[in-house]
């Protein structure tokens, strides 16, 4: 077995029930391009919305990370990960959350005591001291010494307000030098491990602090980091995860996995299982300029330039070979990969090749530069690794070989403002924590049922949703079409919700075994995400779905629907963008 069927069985054995991984693509939160922690999916739940599987769930999830992009290379950084949980929905608390993870821990992993040092929550004027979790630690044996009690890295909000509490983490002693008595949080030798979060109290936006009635245990252990742990390796790459990855790049470039090679091979191993899993994802992510699939480019053309560094052939078929590899390691755990396995290899040969086309402009590019001057400026350096994808070392290269100069401290400079435009882009896409569902986000959720329903009476009834995304100002609905909307199919999609609308149809709430939900007609995005008991809205008798919700209780309350633009999204899908007024 491997850490993740340890950490199921375990959780199982105390009475948690497995959820499936949500896909990497998250479903209506605009918030965040992907899931970037394992809690994410389980907002609507840690909110008071109660579980098809209970109060207690343990899961791994699926996460993808990309805000420190530039740091991957080194033996830590994944932009891809996998995150353990287990959750209490107003279930079990701090007690039991605690003598768990150091069951699960020293008993089932068999770490010893002495390489184990926790943190708790220190205390600050309007939140007391956490000697509940203090008290637990020592009866199990953590001596006193290695509890340190800090403010800011163990108490937990989402945002400004809202639910938070005090959290409690596990460090490992991952070092082969003595372990000393006291332990320090600074001291770089100690690795968090896992995080147990206590959300005990509501925050209001005055400040104000209250204990919750509902209070929720929220853990998370990353798979990468802990497996290196237990294989006594401290470069994550040479953990049983990567390894055979990394042996197969060095096989493929002919070179060893050491010195100059080392970062290159590392980012080719990470991007690439990055680019599989979005590219698997059932939302359909395909390379563009926008959102996911601009970030699911970057990562593929990143890896295709670090390939070149290591003199990969173009015309070999490197890229198959290194996904093959990732995808068969993976698939057992993740149904998608084998459902899309033969499209995760189009996309990524369809990219390189694309990228090798445009590299070609680009050296063309670089041409015509020096033959106007002997000097290539930051504007003309810039223009080639935005325009051509030509990272500054390949600029340089090219130039030391003409014996011509390259302005690169220019270069770095427009490098950094780029980078800092980016990040504030991209700030509101990556913040991820509780995404808002308001009253308007409510109707929109309910809308995207009633719209799915129109247009499987107006265009057919193979017409399926391929995904959506709300926000408080708008909705869009992604569905399977193989042509554009006529203006009359347009027209009547919209005038079919809006009779609905009109008709004051109830929405009702039903729980059932998934095999039953289905042979009853209803519908939903993607069966395999979905735990055996799930949750079924029914509008009237226009619309059954399986949906985490929230939902309107009647349709009389969403107002007038209106489309504002049809577009195509991606091969064989359209998307429409409607608003409620």
């Amino acid at each position: 077995m491997n850490l993740k069927d340890y950490y199921i069985d375990f959780f199982v054995r105390h009475g948690h029930k497995q959820i499936p991984s949500a896909p990497v693509v998250p479903e209506n939160d605009p918030s965040v391009l992907f899931n970037t922690a394992g809690m994410q999916p389980l907002i609507p739940y840690l909110m008071g919305q109660p579980h098809p599987y209970g109060t207690r769930l343990c899961d791994y999830q699926k996460c993808i990370r990309t805000n420190d992009l530039d740091s991957v290379g080194d033996t830590t950084h994944h932009t891809f990960f996998e995150m353990l949980g287990n959750w209490s929905l107003g279930d079990y608390f701090k007690q039991e959350s605690i003598a768990w993870s150091f069951e699960f821990l020293t008993e089932d992993l068999q770490i010893p005591v002495n390489r184990l040092a926790v943190t708790v929550f220190a205390g600050n004027d309007s939140i007391p001291f956490d000697q509940e979790s203090y008290d637990k630690w020592v009866s199990l044996g953590i001596p006193e010494a290695r509890i340190a009690k800090t403010v800011e890295d163990n108490f937990w909000i989402a945002g400004e307000s809202g639910p938070c509490g005090p959290d409690t983490e596990i460090f490992y002693f991952r070092s082969e030098e003595e372990i000393p008595d006291t332990f320090d949080p600074e001291d770089e030798r100690w690795v968090e491990i896992w995080n147990n979060v206590f959300m005990q109290y509501h925050k209001d936006t005055n400040g104000k602090v209250e204990e919750l009635p509902h209070k929720n245990v929220d853990t998370g252990m990353g798979v990468e980091r802990t497996t290196a742990i237990l294989e006594g390796v401290n470069d994550n790459y040479l953990s049983s995860i990567w390894k055979d990855v990394i042996e197969l790049i060095s096989s493929i470039s002919g070179l060893p996995y050491e010195g100059e090679y080392q970062k290159s091979m590392r980012i080719i191993a990470d991007h690439m299982r990055t680019a599989v899993f979005i590219s698997a994802d059932p939302a359909g992510i395909k390379p563009s300029n926008t959102d996911q699939g601009y970030i699911l480019r970057r990562l593929i053309r990143r890896a295709i330039r670090h390939a070149k560094k290591l003199n990969i052939p173009m015309t070999s078929d490197w890229e198959r070979q290194i996904a093959t590899l990732i995808l068969d390691k993976y698939v057992t755990y993740y149904k998608e990969l084998e459902e899309n396995y033969q499209v995760v290899l189009d996309v990524l040969t369809n990219e390189k090749e694309k990228f090798n086309r445009t590299l070609e402009k680009g050296l063309r590019e670089f041409e015509k530069a020096i033959q106007k001057s002997n000097h290539i400026d930051d504007v003309t350096a810039f223009h080639l690794y935005d325009t051509y994808g030509f990272p500054i070392e390949l600029t340089m290269e090219l130039a030391s070989e003409r014996g011509i100069s390259v302005d690169e401290k220019g270069f770095e400079e427009r490098f950094k403002e780029h980078q800092e435009l980016s990040r504030t882009a991209s700030a509101g896409k990556f913040k991820g924590g509780l995404a808002g569902d308001g009253e308007t986000e409510t109707k929109y959720h309910t809308a995207t049922h009633l719209l799915n329903a129109a247009l499987k009476v107006v265009v057919g009834k193979d017409v399926h949703q391929k995904g959506s995304n709300i926000t408080a100002e708008r909705m869009r609905f992604d569905f399977s079409c193989d042509h554009k909307l006529t203006e009359e199919e347009k027209q009547q999609a919209e005038s079919l919700v809006n009779e609905w609308i009109s008709e004051g149809l109830e929405v009702k709430v039903t729980e059932m075994k998934k095999e039953e939900a289905i042979a009853s007609g209803a519908e939903c995005m993607f069966i395999e995400k979905y735990p055996d008991m799930v949750t079924v809205y029914s509008i009237g008798d226009v619309s059954k779905e399986l949906c985490g919700g929230p939902h309107v209780k009647n349709t009389s309350e969403l107002g007038h629907f209106r489309i504002t633009k049809e577009e195509a999204s991606s091969a064989g899908v359209r998307r429409i963008k409607a608003v409620l007024e």
